[in-house]
């Protein structure tokens, strides 16, 4: 398969807003018992554009995984990885997923960013939960969405979210035109980095480019 190369062990997990990288351990621990080598990356979500956080990544990546890798982002960390990642066309690349990443904008977002210390909490990513934003992946290498529709987070504390969503984002907010596969799970949106579901489907995605290792 084109954009898969079975020998890259290399996975880079990509956190969320206002928490550390050390979330995606976790998750990290689960990869890494399938025999893949995990990498952390780090960066302040409110404190900078998503062009710095994605060049950042870039010689992040270009550092620990010379020869290529996977990339796995979580909520804001899926937005990152996707800026990163379009322009960077020579860059090595094998399999992408985005966990419950709001591609197309967030209703919680910007709900909180109604008042004042809403958009500070939010920083300088305010801008990224408009309505109307749409997400492409033009890349051969595959990627993959999933999406969660346990109502268990944060964002329904602002008003109910419509249709089916994982407590902050909406299912429908996660489509990435050009996706290969999305995988829609009964779980919260922070859940997604402690679920053994959730690291399954990622394990089966980055070893196949689908979540359904049958249909690969």
């Amino acid at each position: 398969m084109r954009g898969v190369r079975a020998a890259s062990r290399d996975v880079i997990l990509v956190h969320g807003l206002w928490v550390p990288r050390l979330v995606m351990t976790p998750l990290g621990a689960m990869l890494a018992r399938a025999g893949l080598r995990i990498h952390l990356f780090g960066y302040r979500g409110r404190k900078a554009s998503l062009a710095m956080h994605a060049e950042r990544l870039i010689a992040f990546a270009r550092k620990r995984a010379p020869q290529g890798a996977h990339f796995v982002g979580h909520s804001l960390g899926g937005l990152v990885v996707l800026e990163a990642l379009a322009p960077e066309t020579d860059l090595a690349l094998d399999c992408t997923v985005l966990l419950g990443t709001p591609a197309r904008g967030c209703l919680a977002g910007r709900r909180l960013a109604r008042s004042d210390w809403g958009r500070w909490f939010l920083g300088a990513s305010e801008s990224l939960w408009h309505e109307g934003r749409v997400a492409r992946w033009t890349r051969a290498e595959p990627l993959g969405v999933v999406a969660g529709t346990r109502v268990l987070g944060l964002g329904r504390v602002f008003g109910p979210l419509h249709g089916a969503n994982d407590g902050v984002v909406r299912v429908d907010e996660t489509t990435v035109e050009g996706m290969r596969d999305r995988l829609v799970l009964p779980v919260g949106h922070s859940e997604m980095l402690v679920s053994p579901r959730v690291a399954h489907a990622v394990q089966l995605f980055l070893k196949h480019g689908r979540f359904d290792a049958d249909a690969a």
